[in-house]
């Protein structure tokens, strides 16, 4: 979702700053995920993931900063927000119980 956004969004606003923070926190989650699934141990598991949830909170921000400046609709920021929540919470939750089987 974040790739087509980015793609569609340069083309018509012409907005190339916070967009490309954007596709950078954007992408950044699921390539570190992506790692995380190749651990080295437990510990380099929870390490990725909380890059991941980092990346994810990132994208977050990144999100609000564009609606609040106005350079995405109400309608365009509620499509990519309330996954990028969604996605967030999961991570939280899956470090949250790694961590406490881990103990």
């Amino acid at each position: 979702m974040i790739v087509n956004f980015y793609r569609k969004f340069i083309v018509d606003k012409k907005e190339y700053i916070l967009s490309k923070q954007l596709l950078r926190s954007g992408t950044s989650i699921g390539a570190n995920v992506r790692e995380a699934l190749n651990e080295q141990s437990r510990l380099d598991f929870i390490h990725k993931l909380s890059i991941s949830q980092k990346e994810c909170d990132e994208t977050i921000y990144w999100l609000e900063l564009l609606y609040e400046t106005q350079y995405i609709s109400k309608e365009e920021f509620e499509k990519l927000i309330n996954p990028a929540m969604e996605i967030f919470k999961i991570l939280r939750s899956i470090i949250i119980t790694t961590k406490s089987k881990n103990s």
